[in-house]
């Protein structure tokens, strides 16, 4: 499971995908309705908010967003709050982080998108958080 605190807007169609359907899961894991990942460090930031469901909620709608930019539907009514939450914290370590980890992944499947973000210098969050000086965090398995 891979809960990207970059913007949706770095992803190739398979990432985008792969995290709608994987933000789901975690949806569904924090609400309680699967017994499978409930320990998985992905979910740590969003089960420590006050409201686990509408944190996950607004990541899901922002995620949404961006399918409906690029022309997808995906189907909002599976998110389970669409309230506004504030920005969680994601750290200049985190982002860099998964920047790196992202690009390596589009060298191998999606070469364009690839040379395209290769100039990026500093990597957009998810509208779901806001960037703060720090490491990796300390739940990612790096």
């Amino acid at each position: 499971m891979r809960l990207w605190s970059l913007s949706p807007v770095y992803l190739d169609r398979m990432g985008l995908l792969g995290l709608w359907r994987e933000s789901l899961l975690a949806q569904s894991v924090i609400a309680g309705k699967t017994e499978g990942y409930k320990h998985h460090p992905q979910l740590i930031r969003f089960k420590s908010q006050k409201e686990p469901i509408t944190a996950i909620g607004h990541y899901l709608s922002h995620v949404a967003n961006e399918a409906d930019r690029r022309g997808y539907q995906f189907n909002r009514k599976k998110i389970l709050s669409h309230h506004p939450w504030k920005v969680i914290p994601v750290t200049t370590g985190q982002l860099k982080y998964e920047y790196s980890h992202l690009m390596q992944k589009l060298r191998d499947r999606d070469k364009d998108r690839y040379q395209t973000l290769k100039a990026v210098k500093t990597p957009k969050p998810h509208p779901s958080f806001v960037v703060v000086p720090g490491d990796t965090a300390a739940w990612e398995k790096t």
